[in-house]
């Protein structure tokens, strides 16, 4: 496997000022990840051209991530909220091209939230219609868009593999893949192999990270499981780190994830334990 390992922004800011991008990147070039994912946390108000320049000259990749709210939930029964998600989508997407990214994913099919009922009987196919527009617009930039199944206290449409090769199914775009994470993982599915064996070459980027969120290896997340199915897929696509605390995340944000609980404050040395144990298992 040659794959780019990268590190999740939020394990170094919670906000994306001009300081925070010289920090954040800076940060994850010096300990040598290839890649850093960045939240768009509001596309309206992203520094695309400065984010570009800092990442040209610490030479490392970005690729962008982030999760619809309520207001922007492009499942819903409601056109005017459809129509909001697409707009912000297509901001997200904007954006993503100024920085040079050739890849956008999360959880960009509904709201990041924990729903109090079942989808409802449309709610895929409303979707599925504007990831599929979504995935023409990025075809032309070269971009690749990316499902992330979450689990069921943070989407109620998309929580296993299977139903993200649905959608995809459905959605009948080759740009279009899947991006597994062991923390949702641990959750929805019934073991790791099956799922990245099921995805094959749909399997597109995948985070990387403890079912308590904290410091890799030390929890009971069965990575040897997770990368040996990799090799058997020949999977070369990215790995990156990711793990939350409220002492760096913005407070909102926090309490959308759950974190309850803070597992580490320090993120150098977070970061620096994720990359020496990412080098020896992958």
């Amino acid at each position: 496997m040659k794959n780019h390992l990268g590190i999740h922004a939020l394990v170094w800011t919670g906000s994306w000022g001009s300081k925070d991008i010289d920090f954040a990147i800076g940060s994850s070039a010096k300990l040598g990840f290839n890649v850093i994912e960045i939240p768009l946390l509001n596309p309206y108000k992203f520094n695309a051209e400065y984010t570009k320049q800092v990442l040209d000259f610490n030479k490392i990749k970005g690729v962008t991530s982030l999760g619809l709210s309520d207001e922007t939930d492009i499942s819903s029964e409601d056109s005017v909220i459809r129509e909001n998600g697409a707009k912000l989508l297509g901001k997200a997407l904007e954006m993503t091209y100024q920085i040079g990214s050739k890849y956008m994913g999360g959880v960009l099919y509904s709201a990041l939230k924990k729903y109090d009922a079942p989808p409802t009987k449309n709610a895929f196919h409303n979707s599925v219609d504007i990831i599929r527009d979504l995935c023409h617009k990025a075809k032309k930039m070269d971009i690749m868009i990316g499902l992330e199944p979450v689990n069921r206290y943070e989407s109620n449409l998309i929580n296993t593999a299977s139903k993200a090769l649905e959608f995809i199914e459905l959605a009948e775009c080759n740009n279009l893949c899947v991006h597994l994470d062991s923390y949702h993982m641990n959750i929805e599915e019934s073991n790791y192999r099956d799922p990245i064996l099921q995805c094959g070459e749909k399997l597109g980027y995948f985070h990387i990270g403890e079912n308590h969120r904290g410091y890799l290896g030390r929890g009971h997340i069965n990575f040897v499981e997770i990368f040996s199915a990799m090799k058997e897929i020949d999977y070369q696509g990215t790995v990156t780190f990711e793990s939350f605390s409220s002492s760096i995340v913005d407070p909102h944000l926090s309490n959308a994830l759950g974190v309850w609980r803070n597992l580490w404050d320090d993120s150098n040395d977070l970061a620096k334990n994720a990359k020496s144990y990412m080098d020896s298992i992958i």
